[in-house]
Parts: structure tokens; C-alpha cells; sequence
């Protein structure tokens, strides 16, 4: 698969990494996704723990295709009388080295290979997962600090309102109450703008945790836009996802793993055996060679069916898992397609219309507003679909890089959606 060779390279970059590269000081004035990614697969414990131990079930084929260690044995016999020990009239000394049957050793060989591939799936599976709330995490951050930076903004708009309602009382042509009611506006404001903090701050102690990192580490403004062309044809992306999810891939795998083990439980009802030889020294006579053959008695067959009907059972379960998981996969993609694509007409939709609808509006309620005919309730609330369809949008925005982050992981890699992420696999 040509994406396994794309996360082994993205995997050694981020590990080369040096190790103060991702440090909190150095991610506070701009936060790209790529920077946030890396550090997350170079820093998350859970990544850390999986890997070892993907490298650790790669050490066992090894260990399982070699034979057993032999046995040296060294024994005297003398008369009972004399009692020389350990000076004994006959000295024995023997080596033996016990073979399992053949094949045997292969087969345990090929299921400790298998072990070591399904913990890899394992690891590559988590790793998506962690990309995955990484990227959510971050366009969620996206989109608060898009509708801060409006929100604030938008302070400028309403002073400018509420010196168009002074001049305008102070010349007679307006009431106090529109003084009044763009100071409440201001104050409101104000608290929408805590609210969106507050958010801020939980989104960046969300992705801090992520990150490994204390929870109150410093973190910049989020300056990668999702991409908001998005094609991807429903066909294409159930088949990427047929060849990309590591959860399918590691139910194979576990499927092949479960009729090796069958293969190797076949093997049981075969002996081991094994190869000796003794030499044996004498203090009065010649010295003598011998050699030995034994063999285990595998005389418990009821034992060994037993094992194999086990196994044949752990495949037929390995089978129904596979099953299992190409229906999911097959119901995320489909789920996670939907939900992006409807964000995508969304963000169209407030782009398109509803944002320069709210332009238009406010800007002839201003106008009017100043010549005298239109009230200050009817400006107050065109300023304030002005400002929700711009806060909304960048919400909108926010919330088709989640999606999009979410059908990533149901496609199990990256599909290249974000224009400066530059589509790494991992």
C-alpha cells in the first residue's frame, strides 16, 4: 500500500524533530496545522506507548522461530562402598537439543509476525485519531478567533452608531433612548465577547492536552483556513477508505494470524523429538559415545481437537469483526461525506448571500438613519444580523474543517482538503 511508505516518512520527520522544536514559548505568535500535527505525533503518550509496543512484538518472530537452548548434563556414578564423589570411577557427560516438529517453528514464527502487524494497524489507527482531534480542535479554534476578531471589530461600528445618535439628539432630530440603546449594545458586546473567550480558552487547553503539554501553555492564532472547494466523489472515497483504514487492515491481519495459530494447533498432534549424545569416561576400561533419540507422546488428542476447534472458532470471529468494521467504515464515510458537504453550501451560503444580503441591509439602514428615515431600532438590529452572519460564517468556516477533518479519518488519510496543509499521510 503506497500510503504505508508515506507514514513511515512522515513519521521519521516528525521524529527527527529536535526535541525543544515544539516547545510552549515558540508556539505562541501564529499556529499552523502541520506544526500542531507534528507535535502531536511526536509528543501524544497514548502514540508513544503504541509504537513501543509495535516495536517490541517486532523483536518476538525471532524469538518464537528459534529453537529451544540445549541441555548440558554432566553425572558420576561410583561404587557405593568408597564413596569418591566427585572423583567418581564413571563420568557422563551429555548434550541434548530438543526440535519441535516440523513447521512448527515457522508457524509460531509467522503468528508472532502477525502480533507484531495487527499492534502496527493499532498504532496507525490511534495516530489517525489523534491527527483527527488535532484538526478538529484547531479549526474549532479557527472559527472563535475569526468571530473575536469580528466581534471586536464590530465595538468600532457601534461607537460610530452611537456618535451618529449623539449628534443627532444633540440637534434635536433624534431622542435620548437611541443614545441609550447603542450604550446597551456596546455593553452587550461585551459580554458576547467574554463568552467567546471563554471558549478560546477552552479550545487551546483542549488542544494543549493534545499536545501533552500543561493546559495553560501559550498558543498563537490559528492562521490555517480550511478549504472551502471540497470535491470528493462518494465512490472514490468508500474505496480509499477500503484501502486506507488501518481498522480493515487489522482485521485481516487478525484473521490470518487466527489460521496460523489453527495451522500451528494441526501441528500439536505431531511429536517433538529429540537428539543427543553422551560420552562417558571410566577409570578402567575404554571410553564410550553414545547417542540418544527421544520423542514426545502426544497421546491426549482430546486436547489438541480442542485447539483446533478453537482456533476455526477465533476465525470465524475474526471474520464477523471484518464485517463489522467494513459496514462502519462504510457507514462514517457516508455519514462524514454528508455532514461536509453540507457544511461546504453553508459556508457558500453566507458567503454568497446572507453576509452581503446584511452588508447591503445594514448600510442602507445607516444611510437612511441619517437622513431621518429610518429609526435607530431598525439600524440597531440590521447591525445586528450584520454582525451575526459574520460571526456565523466564521463559525461556519470552523466547522468545515472539523467535518472535513472527520471524513479524513473515516477515509483513514489524508485527501489534501486544506490549501497549506500539504496533504500528509500519517
Amino acid at each position: 500500500m503506497n500510503g504505508r511508505l508515506a507514514q513511515l516518512l512522515i513519521l521519521a520527520s516528525a521524529l527527527a524533530v529536535a526535541p525543544g522544536a515544539f516547545a510552549a514559548e515558540e508556539i505562541t505568535s501564529t499556529l499552523s496545522l502541520d506544526e500542531l500535527v507534528a507535535a502531536a505525533l511526536r509528543d501524544s503518550p497514548q502514540l508513544r506507548a503504541l509504537r513501543a509496543r509495535w516495536e517490541a512484538m517486532g523483536e518476538r518472530p525471532a524469538q518464537e522461530r528459534t529453537l529451544p537452548n540445549p541441555m548440558f548434563s554432566y553425572m558420576g556414578m561410583d561404587e557405593v562402598d568408597r564413596h569418591r564423589f566427585p572423583d567418581t570411577n564413571e563420568r557422563r557427560l551429555e548434550l541434548q537439543q530438543q526440535f519441535p516438529w516440523f513447521g512448527k517453528l515457522g508457524l509460531r514464527g509467522k503468528v508472532a509476525e502477525k502480533d507484531a502487524e495487527a499492534t502496527e494497524h493499532m498504532y496507525w489507527a490511534a495516530a489517525r485519531e489523534v491527527v483527527m482531534m488535532i484538526k478538529e480542535s484547531y479549526f474549532d479554534l479557527f472559527g472563535v478567533q475569526q468571530a473575536l476578531t469580528i466581534t471586536r471589530g464590530e465595538k468600532d461600528v457601534l461607537s460610530r452608531m452611537q456618535k451618529i445618535a449623539e449628534t443627532k439628539y444633540s440637534t434635536g432630530t433624534a431622542s435620548q433612548p437611541d443614545v441609550l440603546k447603542a450604550q446597551a449594545e456596546i455593553s452587550m458586546l461585551g459580554a458576547r465577547l467574554l463568552e467567546l473567550e471563554q471558549q478560546e480558552v477552552t479550545i487551546k487547553a483542549r488542544i494543549n492536552t493534545l499536545l501533552n503539554r500543561p493546559p495553560e501553555s501559550s498558543l498563537g492564532l490559528a492562521v490555517t483556513p480550511p478549504q472551502a472547494e471540497f470535491e470528493g466523489a462518494y465512490e472514490r472515497l468508500q474505496a480509499l477508505a477500503r484501502e486506507h483504514r488501518h481498522e480493515i487492515d487489522h482485521a485481516q491481519v487478525e484473521i490470518q494470524r487466527e489460521q496460523h495459530r489453527r495451522d500451528l494447533m494441526k501441528k500439536e498432534f505431531f511429536p517433538d523429538y529429540r537428539l543427543g549424545i553422551e560420552y562417558r569416561n571410566f577409570d578402567r576400561g575404554e571410553d564410550m559415545v553414545m547417542f540418544t533419540v527421544g520423542v514426545d507422546l502426544p497421546i491426549w488428542q482430546r486436547k489438541y481437537r480442542a485447539g483446533v476447534r478453537e482456533a476455526e472458532k477465533m476465525i470465524e470471529s475474526s471474520k464477523a469483526a471484518l464485517d463489522a468494521v467494513e459496514r462502519q467504515t462504510s457507514f462514517d464515510v457516508r455519514d462524514a461525506h454528508f455532514k461536509a458537504l453540507t457544511a461546504q453550501r453553508t459556508v457558500a451560503l453566507y458567503r454568497t448571500a446572507l453576509v452581503p444580503q446584511a452588508e447591503m441591509r445594514f448600510q442602507a439602514s445607516e444611510a437612511g438613519y441619517r437622513t431621518g428615515k429610518v429609526d435607530f431600532l431598525d439600524l440597531l438590529e440590521s447591525e445586528r444580523f450584520l454582525l451575526n452572519a459574520r460571526v456565523m460564517l466564521a463559525m461556519a468556516e470552523g466547522n468545515l474543517g472539523m467535518q472535513l477533518a472527520r471524513l479524513e479519518r473515516a477515509v483513514g488519510t489524508d485527501l489534501n482538503l486544506n490549501a497549506n496543509d500539504g496533504g500528509n499521510k500519517k
